[in-house]
């Protein structure tokens, strides 16, 4: 099984070189990364650069100029270019946990597709994280974390549990699986199936209503937020407006009222 991780980013160089760091010291090992973005300055392009010659990560760069949020054609685009029988999707503000592809690998099951969680980072604590606490593991670790006030519940919970006790709370867990755009898994023929994002859609449940056209085609979800976890850097988010949560709400109420399988906006287009 071939392994692609797309990350879709925007002017983020910094956190976007943290997430990828990351990605260098995986406990497995064998994937590539497509970095879908969003129409960045050439800083993100130089950041990805310098990674790529200092780890030998191997890094593809889907870049399209920038008009607005539109994440959605730039992951179409990404998806078309990965290499992946099966793919794995988060953003480049999410650091993964060491675990992170390997639980994806070894979960990924045909027909189904995984939603993994991620733990949310005040600011200032996004900004104290370096490369050295990427690579041992500091980041995530709860004692690291409280000594700098971040002590909620839920948060050390999650980063804390792993294996066996990761699976039973993910069982009992009452939050239902969807397609989460920071961590979220599957086949890349059962998005291909489903015509991948909807274009018509910018800020506001995006990814999640792809995951409903794949849970109408028959693709069910599977919860492991608690076995797949990524921390979250905090940055604003101007492109959060009534008007985009208003367009894509309604997009999203058509595809579960009519049971939609497939959109006409995505990475095929069909005439007629």
């Amino acid at each position: 099984m071939r392994l692609s991780v797309v990350l879709s980013t925007y002017n983020q160089p910094d956190w976007l070189e943290k997430v990828l760091i990351g990605y260098c010291c995986q406990s497995h090992s064998d994937f590539e990364i497509v970095v879908a973005d969003d129409g960045s300055t050439s800083d993100t392009k130089a950041r990805i650069d310098t990674v790529r010659a200092a780890t030998g990560m191997r890094i593809r760069h889907v870049h399209h100029a920038d008009d607005g949020f539109r994440k959605t054609i730039i992951l179409n685009k990404a998806i078309c270019a990965s290499a992946g029988d099966y793919l794995i999707f988060s953003d480049g503000d999410c650091i993964p946990r060491r675990d992170f592809v390997e639980v994806h690998a070894t979960l990924a099951q045909q027909r189904w597709f995984l939603s993994g969680g991620y733990c949310k980072l005040p600011l200032d604590v996004s900004r104290q994280i370096t490369r050295e606490d990427i690579l041992s593991g500091d980041f995530i670790r709860p004692e690291w974390l409280r000594a700098r006030s971040v002590r909620q519940f839920r948060t050390l919970l999650k980063l804390r549990v792993r294996g066996r006790l990761a699976r039973h709370v993910n069982a009992i867990t009452t939050t239902r699986p969807t397609w989460n755009g920071h961590n979220a898994s599957g086949w890349k023929s059962d998005i291909l199936g489903v015509n991948g994002f909807d274009e018509r859609m910018t800020y506001g449940g995006e990814d999640r209503e792809m995951g409903e056209r794949l849970d109408n085609a028959g693709v069910k979800g599977r919860q492991i937020r608690y076995s797949a976890v990524c921390v979250h850097l905090d940055h604003g988010r101007p492109w959060r407006t009534p008007d985009a949560l208003a367009a894509c709400a309604s997009v999203r109420r058509t595809t579960r009222e009519e049971s939609r399988t497939w959109t006409e906006y995505g990475i095929e287009r069909r005439e007629g």
